[in-house]
């Protein structure tokens, strides 16, 4: 038997039972195990660590746990401050992409509105969504540990809040997207990019008081859906105003 002492940082508490947070606690293992395993045992998925410090020293998800080890875990919002040097944080990715997955639909909305590239379908099963994270280099978004655990996600994300406008705000918040944010350059609908369009061009697709009232508008270059500056423009610029 080994006995492991562990101590999880700021937001990894929020996947501890109540006696095991913000505390050092005891873990017993009946043999050793790589710390990755150990880890996500006690219910943290390894996307949400970026600092493992055993006995002091930084070690990478690979290290095989012994006995009376002390193991402090901590995510990137507290790792940055620590100053070691992680062995387990992954490759910046070259841009911001998601995937989410089928209950996050709203949020998906939400984050297309706001301009950022949110891959969603319902149908996706969770080998799928893993796959698409680590093959397209995309951050899975979502509420299931236990897609988050699978070992081909590298770069993933917990989403705590059950109300889709809170849940944009905290994915902007994690990722610091708040300067990133831009209104009317994706699809909400299937994602696409929206570029300029003559308004000639499309005259005969929108209604005759756009027609009259309206004179810059988008085409989605994937599902060719048309998009102007209406009401609907206004309610996209107060959401971008209250998740920023």
């Amino acid at each position: 038997m080994q006995r492991l002492v562990f101590r999880f940082y700021a937001e990894l508490n929020d996947f501890l039972s109540p006696e095991q947070k913000q505390a050092e606690f005891a873990h017993w293992l009946k043999e050793p195990a790589s710390i990755k395993d150990a880890i996500e045992a006690l219910g943290v998925p390894h996307p949400e660590v970026d600092l493992i410090l055993v006995n002091g020293v930084s070690v990478g998800f690979d290290y095989l746990t012994q006995h009376c080890d002390r193991i402090a875990v901590y995510p990137l919002s507290k790792a940055l401050e620590v100053g070691f040097t992680s062995l387990v944080r992954p490759a910046p990715l070259p841009q911001i992409k998601f995937v989410l997955d089928v209950h996050l639909g709203k949020l998906a909305t939400y984050l297309r509105l706001l301009g950022f590239n949110a891959l969603y379908r319902r149908d996706y099963d969770d080998a799928e969504l893993a796959q698409i994270s680590s093959q397209q280099q995309r951050i899975l978004l979502t509420q299931d540990r236990g897609l988050l655990k699978r070992s081909v996600v590298t770069h993933g994300y917990i989403v705590r809040s059950h109300v889709p406008e809170q849940q944009a705000k905290e994915v902007l918040d994690r990722f610091h997207l708040h300067d990133a944010v831009a209104p009317l350059e994706r699809c909400p609908r299937c994602n696409g990019q929206l570029v300029a369009v003559d308004k000639a061009e499309i005259s005969d697709r929108i209604p005759p008081l756009t027609r009259l009232h309206y004179n810059e508008f988008s085409r989605c270059q994937s599902c060719s859906q048309i998009y102007w500056k209406g009401a609907h423009y206004d309610r996209i610029q107060q959401l971008v105003e209250r998740v920023t």
